[in-house]
């Protein structure tokens, strides 16, 4: 893959965003039988475009190296999974949805989302390349084709199925390496009337709140409104309404269709976000070269923490083992030296290790057992309710630590 031009204009690449060094593929955990084997690690260089503005990770790794055996489910998050039931039953009203629809969702993950349709008797199909999470989603009920979504692929799913009254996205799009034939897949899937909604974080949001550790390996590109808009008109769509979401520390979700659907005008919340864009400096260069400093001093200021705590004799320990967390970690250099152990719910991560810090991952009655001093939330964006889950700590004085946007003990 060329890492030299943009994916989506071709403009030569030449001005950097952020660079977070050498670092492992975040969700490559480590086996137990394989500690003292070596691990690779790769750049996590991120440019930005100066004609487009799509902001994107030089590649160094296959997306089928990355995602074919992927440790993520979705539905181990119970606000995530509010957040899609809340979701279908909007967009079933909306777009007044019934048993002769039909609904796509790329990279559908366990079936987290498309089961909240299965009440309303809505026909679905799930698009997973992960086979081991698309299992998941069969014992669901939960028709799914495993494949990489582009077009392609969806010449074949249209020939095979028809096309989409619906098609959904959720945090995907930045896990697509080509992100044209992603896009043109969606505008080669949908029905006439038919509306695509794709939610991912918002660039703003990033830049604003210093979420470095949304970048890494998986993610290939992190994006504005204003790029967004750009890639979708090449490929003959058109973005009609967007939402603004907590989710992810600040996202998007945009509304899509087919430009020649004369059915929905442009809502008054696009032309909104892009004056917010254009206002926080996004269409200028220069604006993005100065994240780099941000980051370096959230960096400076974790390691004195965790220094001083440390020196003090204090326990500390880690709470989910998220992709963010790996990237936050090994950017920083903070290992077993300073965090005993991440606890997390999901089974499929019990008795691993995190990747390139090694530090090992437990289940939750570790906390318990141990009674840590300090915990870090490594997945910043859900703290309510990891706090939440973690309110019996209070019981021997423990208090808990987020490092993004900053510093924080709480």
């Amino acid at each position: 893959m060329d890492n030299r031009h943009c994916r989506f204009c071709g403009e030569e690449l030449v001005h950097t965003f952020v660079d977070l060094g050498l670092s492992p593929i975040s969700n490559e955990y480590v086996e137990k039988k394989d500690l003292n084997k070596g691990q690779y690690f790769y750049p996590l260089n991120v440019k930005v475009c100066h004609s487009c503005f799509l902001v994107q990770a030089l590649v160094y790794q296959k997306p089928e190296n990355i995602f074919t055996n992927y440790k993520y489910f979705s539905s181990f998050s119970k606000s995530w999974l509010e957040h899609c039931r809340c979701y279908v039953d909007m967009i079933v009203k909306r777009l007044q949805l019934n048993e002769n629809s039909m609904v796509y969702e790329l990279a559908c993950n366990d079936g987290y989302l498309l089961q909240y349709f299965k009440p309303y008797n809505i026909p679905v199909c799930g698009i997973e390349p992960a086979e081991n999470v698309a299992q998941e989603a069969k014992r669901k009920d939960i028709e799914v084709e495993v494949k990489f979504w582009a077009e392609d692929t969806a010449r074949e799913i249209v020939q095979n199925r028809g096309k989409a009254d619906l098609i959904i996205g959720n945090n995907v799009l930045a896990h697509v390496p080509d992100i044209n034939s992603f896009v043109e897949g969606i505008s080669v899937a949908l029905k006439d009337e038919g509306t695509a909604t794709l939610e991912f974080p918002h660039l703003l949001k990033l830049i604003k709140y210093n979420q470095f550790d949304t970048v890494y390996h998986e993610h290939f590109s992190y994006f504005s409104l204003t790029a967004v808009i750009k890639i979708f008109e090449a490929h003959a769509l058109k973005i009609y309404d967007v939402e603004e979401l907590p989710t992810h520390g600040g996202s998007l979700r945009i509304y899509a269709a087919l430009k020649s659907n004369m059915k929905y005008e442009t809502a008054d919340t696009v032309r909104r976000i892009l004056q917010e864009e254009q206002e926080m400096g996004l269409l200028d260069v220069s604006n993005y070269e100065d994240f780099n400093k941000k980051v370096l001093k959230i960096k400076i200021d974790s390691l004195r923490l965790l220094s001083e705590l440390k020196e003090k004799g204090a326990k500390i320990a880690a709470f989910g083992a998220a992709a963010k967390g790996n990237t936050f970690l090994n950017y920083c250099g903070i290992g077993k030296e300073f965090i005993d152990f991440a606890a997390d719910s999901s089974v499929a991560k019990q008795g691993l290790y995190l990747p390139g810090t090694r530090i090992p991952i437990t289940s939750l009655d570790k906390i318990r057992e141990t009674k840590p001093d300090y915990i870090v939330f490594l997945a910043w964006n859900i703290k309510e309710e990891l706090a939440q889950t973690l309110e019996y700590t209070r019981e021997w004085n423990c208090k808990f630590i987020t490092f993004i946007p900053e510093v924080n003990i709480f």
